[in-house]
């Protein structure tokens, strides 16, 4: 079990998302919950089936030989041996933001993704320890809890809508459900369900600091490339356009400016504390 409970948290935030649609289907009736719900998983299947591709493209990435990338090749192929999974494909994206994402439904379906930005940015220690974090990931299905999560707040938003419409339609006014509370809970469970998509992916970062370290024995690597990346990424942020929102909860760092999006609703730990975490594993505050 990992040290800070992170799966459990995980497992404790899913339970909260489901009882906000449970409460929902409370009020409008299990009905139309269930038409939701069968939206929603057909929406997490394709999400899920397709994740390697939708990520890849929204970066715009391109795929690499071993020629044309060696470091990054024999980084993966020496940690993907280590976990005994086999090697995903590799990838390059021609932007100068420094980041990295790992995606695909499985190990045997998975690719891994440098930018430009991250490759100049870090030496091939804190590359290494890049990189095993973003394995770890594929590893862990986060892939799979990331669809699951984004799916089950896409069902609540789309009820959340109907709801508003409800005081105005269908039924004796006996029949239907206080309009305030239908107006309260339209406004305030799509907020629920987005705060804790990103908690669950916050957790979900941190176990991918903690199992990368070990995968490659190096806590402290990953802790000084998580500084660079920050400062890299205050210098280069990516613009939060629609298609680069959706993936950046898979990427390693929060690719956009501090400002640019609030504490609750980062997908991101704060980096300090994740480094904290890192260095208590290494057993001290030392970093080259």
């Amino acid at each position: 079990m990992h040290n800070h409970f992170n799966g459990l948290k995980t497992a404790g935030l899913f339970g909260v998302i489901f009882a906000v649609l449970l409460s929902i289907g409370a009020l409008i009736g299990p009905g139309y919950i269930w038409i939701f719900a069968l939206l929603g998983v057909a929406m997490t299947a394709y999400g899920y089936w397709n994740s390697d591709k939708i990520a890849i493209k929204a970066m715009k990435a391109y795929p690499v030989s071993e020629a044309q990338a060696p470091e990054m090749y024999r980084i993966v192929r020496e940690l993907s041996n280590t976990a005994g999974k086999p090697m995903p494909r590799l990838y390059i994206s021609p932007t100068q933001a420094p980041n990295a994402f790992a995606t695909g439904r499985n190990p045997q379906n998975a690719a891994v993704c440098c930018t430009e930005g991250i490759l100049g940015l870090l030496d091939e220690r804190e590359l290494r320890g890049v990189l095993g974090h973003e394995l770890m990931h594929v590893y862990n299905r986060d892939i799979l809890t990331s669809s699951v999560a984004a799916a089950l707040a896409g069902i609540i938003m789309s009820v959340a809508q109907m709801l508003m419409w409800m005081p105005f339609f269908g039924g004796n006014s006996e029949d239907r459900p206080n309009p305030l509370v239908l107006i309260a809970m339209a406004i305030l469970a799509p907020a629920a369900a987005m705060l804790i998509q990103a908690a669950i992916s916050r957790t979900r970062e941190f176990d991918a600091d903690e199992d990368g370290a070990k995968l490659t024995g190096d806590p402290l690597a990953l802790a000084s490339a998580l500084q660079k990346l920050e400062r890299g990424v205050q210098a280069a942020p990516l613009a939060p356009e629609p298609k680069v929102v959706n993936a950046s909860h898979m990427m390693i760092a929060n690719p956009f400016r501090a400002q640019d999006i609030s504490k609750f609703m980062s997908t991101h730990p704060p980096t300090a504390e994740r480094v904290a975490r890192l260095q208590g594993m290494a057993g001290g505050p030392n970093l080259r």
